[in-house]
């Protein structure tokens, strides 16, 4: 259940802050006085978008801040440990709105918009104004039987099936698709596959053809400065190895006269010996030397064809070599497409048989439910003031002549939501069969349609607060009284907050708060109070009679409040 509710800088309020209680928390107020701007507060809590306009004028940021007691919810617990957050006893929901965006946070913890939403779908069920609504969507009545937990698990088998063989048909069509492409050009492929084939192309060619073509058109150079280094180590008449010599001669003097030269005599004599060694390899290095015009102009022809077929196909040599395996493979393919295919078919026809088997099983367990929900329901529009009424959930396999698998002699189409199509139909008087909803339902009775199937829900799926924004829409006399006797009886199974401009709605209420528009400090500002007996009394009154509360107006209200038992 909402334990307290905090809104600062939002719309009108400048910062309220209030407790509920356990039952039937009632808020009235004059039209214009801030109860949908609370509402709005309390939506983008459960995750909404979020307008900047919000933001109170003059104010850097607008906050609304919920804190709800959970109980045991081991789904909840699940969910919250999923996206790192403590949990708690308590729930702490907070919205911060800027100009520049909002941020959202549960127990103090920074979370994604999808995840304040998932956790406040999992503690609060929202009914705005307008949403009665999507009782004339007929996408949402399949919506309300799939949320039954005997369907559950028969619609994820379903989709479990109906992705597979939704992938193997987009498989299938690719199939077919690069078919027709490489029928197309199965001819260039031929040929742009032929002719690498016969360039011989090789990994690591282009480098070892530059590093050739480098040496072979430097062998002169590369020979004469071989030779000058052979000369000027050992064949010249002043050589290098001469002058080492000389060199090691002297030093042994040196050393015999003054020993601390003794240290350069091994550093001479490894100079020496380094010498003798370039001299060595020089002199085979340069018997190695290739003067081959002919091979050189060999290289350079092949270093052109290589560059010709990288210029024209885009790619480099390495490039090259995996392209030639890439047309092999498609022209491999291109024999091979009627083995695939029906390979592809084979495939595919198993798949349907698990979609046609999981299709039945949803299909069944959505008539069975629906069957209870109906039930459930014509009970709770009986009690609702419907005397006569019939509600049924039809459910009919969806038919199209090119479908996926065959139901009861039909081709049925299967979509990622089920193959039927869901309708809810209501007779609300006597010997009238029953239609659809959205053609026979008038806006108080779509109100009570809507009561009747929440009251189901929250009883089932035992949600821990249920908040209603004028659901009493298109009623009056007996039957709000009835409305409300549901909805006080409904916040024993959970807690209810609601707002209406109905006197008989109003007196059920177990606390009641009224939300004023005021002034303060120059600026129009919003307020709620929770009110006593007595000002719940008079605000029931007020209801019946207008602002101006008459003493005849005060007793009927007195008479309404008294009237309704501690429990209903």
């Amino acid at each position: 259940m909402i334990t307290s509710l905090y809104i600062k800088d939002f719309a009108l309020i400048d910062e309220i802050e209030t407790g509920f209680e356990p039952g039937l928390n009632i808020m009235t107020g004059e039209t214009g006085a801030g109860k949908s701007i609370i509402i709005g507060a309390l939506n983008i809590l459960l995750g909404e978008r979020a307008q900047t306009d919000s933001i109170r004028q003059g104010a850097a940021k607008a906050v609304a801040e919920v804190i709800l007691k959970t109980g045991t919810d081991d789904k909840l617990l699940s969910l919250l440990r999923e996206h790192e957050v403590e949990p708690g006893t308590e729930v702490i929901l907070r919205r911060e709105v800027r100009q520049s965006g909002s941020r959202a946070f549960i127990n103090d913890t920074p979370v994604q918009l999808t995840v304040l939403r998932s956790v406040g779908q999992r503690l609060v069920d929202l009914h705005g104004q307008h949403d009665h609504q999507l009782l004339l969507r007929e996408e949402h009545h399949r919506e309300v039987i799939d949320e039954r937990p005997r369907v559950e698990p028969n619609l994820h088998a379903y989709q479990q099936a109906w992705q597979e063989v939704n992938r193997l048909h987009q498989e299938k069509n690719s199939l077919r698709r690069r078919e027709r492409e490489l029928r197309e050009k199965q001819e260039l492929y031929r040929f742009q596959y032929n002719e690498l084939k016969t360039a011989g192309l090789k990994e690591g060619e282009a480098e070892e053809l530059q590093r050739d073509i480098r040496l072979l058109d430097s062998s002169e150079v590369l020979n004469e400065t071989a030779s000058r280094i052979i000369e000027s180590g050992r064949e010249a008449e002043v050589n290098a190895l001469d002058l080492l010599r000389v060199m090691q001669q002297s030093l042994a003097e040196l050393v015999r006269l003054e020993p601390e030269f003794e240290s350069y005599t091994q550093e001479l004599d490894t100079a020496r010996i380094s010498v003798e060694e370039l001299i060595r390899f020089t002199e085979h290095y340069r018997n190695q030397i290739e003067f081959n015009p002919v091979q050189l102009e060999k290289l350079r022809q092949r270093q052109a064809e290589l560059r010709r077929l990288e210029k024209k196909y885009g790619k480099n040599a390495e490039d090259l070599i995996a392209h030639q395996q890439d047309l092999g493979e498609m022209l491999g393919l291109a024999d091979n497409f009627d083995l695939e295919l029906e390979k592809k078919d084979k495939q595919i026809s198993e798949a349907l048989k698990k979609l046609s088997d999981a299709a039945l099983g949803l299909h069944h367990a959505r008539i069975q439910e629906g069957e209870k929900l109906s039930a459930a329901i014509e009970k709770e529009l009986m009690r609702l003031g419907f005397t006569h009424a019939r509600f049924c959930v039809e459910v009919n396999w969806r038919h199209d002549d090119n479908g996926w698998i065959e139901a009861d002699g039909l081709r049925v189409g299967c979509l990622n939501d089920g193959p039927d199509e869901v309708q809810f139909r209501i007779s609300t008087n006597k010997g009238e069969d029953p239609k659809p909803l959205s053609r026979t339902a008038s806006g108080g009775e779509m109100s009570r349609v809507m009561l009747a199937l929440k009251s189901i829900l929250a009883r089932e799926q035992q949600l821990p607060v249920m908040i209603f924004d004028e659901i009493d829409t298109g009623i009056s006399g007996p039957i709000a009284l009835q409305v409300g006797r549901t909805m006080r009886e409904l916040a024993g199974h959970c807690q209810i907050i609601s707002i209406t401009h109905l006197p008989q709605i109003a007196a059920m209420g177990h606390t009641h708060f009224v939300v004023q528009k005021k002034e303060s400090g120059g600026r129009t500002v919003t307020r709620i109070e929770k009110l006593d007996r007595e000002q719940h009394i008079r605000e029931v009154a007020k209801l019946m009679s207008g602002s101006s509360v008459t003493n005849a107006a005060l007793d009927s209200a007195r008479e309404l409040v008294e009237s309704v038992p501690d429990t209903v």
